[in-house]
């Protein structure tokens, strides 16, 4: 008997997969940064124009990504404080459209816990940052028609390594990103 199943297990296994590339969904990705406003209150803002790929291996080791959000999509839900952001006073985006990520490395740790370096480029400045990441989750469709998947990630950053220094007190240098990526293959 055991010899008749093995065979018949073997048509329902699914074979390793080998790297696919995943578009970063915006409807399902956000990019929320919090910032310490003279220890009165923690504001809060979201980047609503991300795009991006995710390029998924089996080996996580093997995987990158790649995000880019554009600075006149920062919303605060404040105009006035949108318009100073986007100014040349603060980001400027005018001269600097955009902020990208590059990852170099991913290593993948216990729990689906995961450390992703990479290049942050930001007002100019492109400095080497590590998130500290978790699989929410990573589903194939057995007919190999689309793959799902879905990250978090934070970052805690220092504005001014990013020549963003005006108008803070040391309480308001940090920056803590927290991010949500939802990517899926065009199956």
């Amino acid at each position: 008997m055991k010899c008749l199943l093995l065979p018949l297990l073997s048509l329902f296994t699914l074979p390793a997969f080998s790297a696919e590339t995943l578009t970063i969904d915006p409807n399902h990705s956000a990019v929320v940064f919090s910032w310490d406003h003279h220890g009165y209150t923690n504001p809060m803002a979201r980047f609503e124009k991300i795009e991006g790929k995710l390029v998924l291996d089996e080996d996580l080791s093997k995987s990158s990504v790649m995000v880019k959000l554009a600075v006149d999509g920062i919303h605060t839900a404040v105009a006035a404080l949108d318009r100073q952001l986007v100014s040349a006073e603060f980001l400027d985006a005018a001269a600097f459209p955009d902020i990208t990520f590059q990852s170099t490395k991913i290593v993948k740790g216990p729990m689906d816990s995961l450390k992703i370096s990479g290049n942050l480029s930001l007002h100019g400045v492109t400095k080497a940052v590590v998130l500290d990441g978790k699989i929410n989750k990573i589903k194939r469709d057995p007919m190999g028609k689309e793959t799902e998947a879905g990250f978090e990630a934070m970052v805690k950053l220092n504005r001014a390594d990013f020549g963003v220094n005006k108008y803070f007190p040391n309480t308001a240098k940090e920056l803590t990103v927290h991010i949500t990526l939802g990517a899926n293959s065009e199956g």
